[in-house]
């Protein structure tokens, strides 16, 4: 692949940010480390901004949707055309994310990369058009070259959007059927682990199916994986176009400055291909939950990833990181509003 804009410079963390942030947090009226992973976010998101008390006002969420062709291996529980009816769903303001996003006052961006089934004009939605849906990387690449430049790309531009609003962080989310065997099929090639420890029943294959789906992954290994010597040709031949657009947001994400928080198991995958492009990029990554997909923990680990929430979640979307986000508003609360021990008048422990 030629043109790889992934490979610039990310942004430097504000380390000067960051002791002051700490030096606060050393001084509130509580005993050090008492409010545990919030504490860690609170100067996360200082080193982050650039300031000593950050803050959520502008949160962007961006929904990226496309089909995949290995779903004619019979992969999954339900039928493509699920995908492009949840985009209809999304618009109407009835899917989990719709709902999470107008909670949280978040700006919802929903972008269709390519459905596998004839989709009409929806309101509110980018259409891309990348293809009609990917191919069927069981029996060839998932993507042409150029197909998944535009994928990236078109991460990239939804970052440029959510600067353009002036977000102070973002949040990917994926609508795609099929797209767990996808990214088990990534972190197998990525990790060089077993296809046993990262496929699971995505959204509730019985174990009949999930053991087809794993021996549907193999195949595909064996036919890719003598030309998977690079991340962005890993991610061309057994991605899909969310995937790879997610992959461009979080790099694009850390080039630019602007944090990222991190959904499940797909949005995961995607970040550790957005890592293995640029290493740098790793530190612009926050993690929301873990996923009950059985693959995720082996991803998280590989990140060295600590997410704020399991739940039991697997459903996509970026609702995960939507439920994770008034914790993080919280600890900029905490972090901003509590008092420090001289202005409370309290006794420090003796130093």
């Amino acid at each position: 692949m030629s043109l790889q804009w992934w490979q610039s410079p990310c942004q430097p963390l504000d380390m000067v940010a960051r002791a002051r942030a700490q030096a606060r947090q050393d001084q509130l009226t509580k005993p050090c480390g008492a409010l545990g992973q919030l504490e860690d976010v609170a100067i996360t998101l200082a080193t982050l901004q650039g300031c000593e008390r950050p803050q959520i006002l502008r949160p962007w969420f961006a929904v990226f949707a496309g089909d995949h062709g290995v779903v004619q291996e019979g992969v999954s529980a339900y039928p493509q055309a699920v995908t492009g009816e949840m985009l209809r769903n999304f618009v109407r303001g009835g899917a989990a994310i719709s709902v999470l996003a107008r909670s949280l006052g978040a700006t919802l961006e929903l972008v269709d990369l390519g459905t596998a089934l004839p989709l009409e004009p929806l309101a509110g939605v980018l259409h891309l058009q990348v293809g009609a849906g990917t191919a069927n990387f069981a029996r060839e690449p998932a993507m042409t070259a150029a197909q998944c430049l535009i994928a990236l790309e078109a991460g990239r531009s939804s970052v440029e959007r959510a600067l353009a609003a002036e977000a102070d962080l973002y949040v990917g989310g994926e609508m795609g059927i099929g797209n767990t065997t996808t990214a088990s099929a990534l972190a197998s090639a990525l990790l060089d682990l077993p296809v046993a420890r990262l496929a699971g029943p995505g959204t509730g294959l019985d174990d009949s199916g999930v053991a087809r789906k794993m021996a549907v992954i193999e195949r595909a290994l064996a036919l890719h994986v003598a030309e998977c010597n690079s991340p962005e040709e890993t991610l061309r031949r057994l991605g899909g176009f969310e995937v790879a657009a997610l992959t461009g947001a979080y790099l694009a994400c850390a080039q630019r400055g602007l944090p990222a928080l991190v959904d499940g198991f797909i949005c995961s995958v995607a970040a550790l291909c957005a890592v293995r492009l640029n290493p740098a990029c790793r530190d612009w990554l926050l993690f929301s939950h873990r996923s009950a997909e059985p693959g995720h923990a082996a991803v998280l680990a590989e990140l060295q990833a600590e997410p704020l929430l399991d739940l039991g979640l697997r459903l996509g979307e970026g609702s995960g990181a939507a439920v994770a986000l008034p914790l993080l508003r919280l600890a900029c609360e905490l972090h901003d509003g509590m008092a420090t021990f001289a202005e409370a008048a309290v006794s420090d422990r003796p130093a």
